[in-house]
C-alpha cells in the first residue's frame, strides 16, 4: 500500500458517520469477526481485558459500541491465555470455551487458605515432611478422567443468578454441587517440599484450586495454590498471545492489513457516506 492509499484508508475510520442514533461503521475486521488470543498478565480480570480492548478497538474505529466478549474466566491471580472474541465472532463463545486447556501450577502441601490460592492468607499449617513424589504423584494421577470437582465458593460459579464469590466474600455459606469434569492428563513435574509443581490438561469447567484442595485433602496436609498459569486454550499457546500494552499497535495493524486487502470496498463505503452527508 503506497502512502496515499494508506493515508486515505485511515482516513475511512475517522469518518464517524451518524444515521440516528446509530453510527454506521465502514466494513473493519472487528466487527466482522475477530478471535484474538491474549496473555493475561496477574491481578487482571477477563472482563479488564475485555473492557479495554473493546474501547481502545472504539476509539481506533471511531465507533460508539463493538461486541467483545471472552471465551472462559481466568482468575485475577492467574496469567495465560485469554481468548477474546469481536463483532459476529461472539456467537463463537460457547464453541471456543468447549476446547481443552492446559495449565502449569504451583502447589503449596501443609497449608491452606479459605480461596484455595493466595487470595486470602493461609488459615491453618498441617505436617508434610512425610510425604514423598512417589506419594504425591500417584494421588495426582487418581484425578485423571471423569471426576465429580466442587467449585471453590470463590469463584465465578453462580448460585441463584449471583456469583459464589460475591455470597462468600459477605461471609455467608456457599454450597456449591459437584460438576463433572474432565482431567485428561495430571503431571508432576517438579517436588521441592513444599512446592509441587503440575502440569495439568483437561475439559471444560476443570479448577485447578479445587485441584489443590482436594489433593491436599487426600495426602492429609492441606494445600493451595501459589502460581497458575494456562498456557493453552485448544490450538493457541501463550507463546501466540498479545498482551495488554500490545492492543493499540496490534489493532492499527490489523487494520491496516486489512485495508490493504479491501480497498474497494472501504473507497465505496467513504464515498457513500460522504456523498449522503456524513462526513
Amino acid at each position: 500500500m503506497d502512502k496515499r492509499e494508506e493515508r486515505l484508508t485511515r482516513a475511512v475510520y475517522q469518518i464517524g458517520a451518524e444515521r440516528g442514533r446509530r453510527r454506521v461503521a465502514p466494513p473493519n475486521p472487528f466487527s466482522e469477526g475477530m478471535i484474538v488470543s491474549v496473555d493475561k498478565p496477574i491481578g487482571w480480570t477477563s472482563f479488564d481485558l475485555v473492557n479495554l480492548f473493546r474501547r481502545l478497538a472504539c476509539t481506533e474505529l471511531n465507533l460508539k459500541r463493538l461486541k467483545v466478549g471472552h471465551a472462559g474466566t481466568l482468575d485475577p491471580l492467574a496469567t495465560g491465555v485469554v481468548v477474546l472474541c469481536t463483532g459476529r465472532f461472539t456467537k463463537r463463545i460457547e464453541e471456543l470455551q468447549d476446547h481443552d486447556k492446559c495449565y502449569e501450577a504451583t502447589i503449596r502441601l501443609g497449608a491452606t487458605t479459605p480461596s484455595f490460592d493466595l487470595e486470602h492468607s493461609i488459615d491453618a499449617f498441617y505436617p508434610y515432611d512425610h510425604l514423598t513424589e512417589a506419594e504425591i504423584r500417584t494421588a495426582l494421577l487418581s484425578y485423571e478422567g471423569e471426576i465429580d470437582q466442587v467449585p471453590p465458593a470463590y469463584s465465578a460459579a453462580k448460585i441463584g443468578g449471583e456469583r459464589a464469590y460475591m455470597i462468600a466474600r459477605r461471609g455467608d455459606e456457599v454450597e456449591l454441587p459437584a460438576k463433572r469434569v474432565r482431567f485428561d492428563r495430571i503431571e508432576l513435574l517438579s517436588y521441592e517440599p513444599p512446592l509441587a509443581r503440575v502440569r495439568v490438561t483437561g475439559g471444560k469447567g476443570i479448577f485447578i484450586r479445587a485441584l489443590a484442595r482436594d489433593l491436599g485433602e487426600q495426602l492429609g496436609c492441606g494445600a493451595h495454590l501459589t502460581r497458575l498459569r494456562r498456557t493453552r486454550v485448544g490450538d493457541r499457546s501463550v507463546e501466540e498471545c498479545i498482551r495488554p500494552e500490545d492492543f493499540v499497535p496490534f489493532i492499527r495493524q490489523t487494520l491496516d492489513a486489512y485495508a490493504s486487502v479491501h480497498q474497494t470496498d472501504l473507497r465505496a463505503w467513504r464515498d457513500r457516506i460522504v456523498a449522503e452527508g456524513g462526513e
